[in-house]
């Protein structure tokens, strides 16, 4: 491996506070959307569980070096969730899961992202629409409930993502060095 090098101790330092601190964010995350909230409205144990992902893997996808780049990121994928909240929901209400719809659905948020000038959060639009669309076909409640609980799944993820990127930036950073 040219050009590599060993990281310094500070690098090592860093980089294990920066992964404990994203296990923890991710934890609760996951801890909050799973067994906490879903006490407030009832779904199924799957439906919890993969609520509790979904949270988790949006504090993951906005946790970033610094916390411009964190917060840019938790714009770019409540963005990217907006445009597949309102395309699933208008056709959950009306259709139940189908694999045409799940491709056309797909390729809409992708289109919308790009035509939206937001090219960047058209995949995560698109997987976000696939999730959405797949998880409403295996959940006993009605379809049309699943992007409304996944949307709140992702803002419960992004506000984690983003409040660790400033706490780490103004608790972790300053000691570490």
């Amino acid at each position: 491996m040219r050009g590599w090098r060993a990281p310094t101790p500070s690098q090592v330092r860093v980089a294990v506070a920066e992964s404990v601190v994203l296990g923890l964010s991710s934890v609760l995350a996951f801890w909050l959307t799973s067994d906490v909230l879903s006490r407030l409205y009832i779904d199924s144990r799957d439906s919890d569980l993969l609520g509790g992902m979904w949270a988790a893997l949006s504090t993951i996808f906005v946790s970033r070096a610094t916390f411009r780049e964190s917060y840019t990121a938790g714009i770019s994928r409540m963005s990217a969730t907006a445009v597949s909240f309102v395309l699933c929901l208008i056709y959950l209400i009306f259709l139940p899961f189908h694999l045409w719809a799940f491709g056309l659905l797909i390729g809409v948020s992708a289109g919308i992202g790009v035509l939206l000038g937001r090219p960047g959060d058209a995949t995560t639009a698109a997987i976000t629409t696939a999730v959405v669309l797949v998880v409403s076909a295996i959940s006993p409640v009605a379809p049309w409930q699943q992007p409304i609980l996944r949307l709140a799944d992702t803002v419960i993820g992004v506000i984690i993502g983003v409040a660790t990127a400033w706490l780490s930036l103004k608790l972790i950073h300053p000691r570490i060095r």
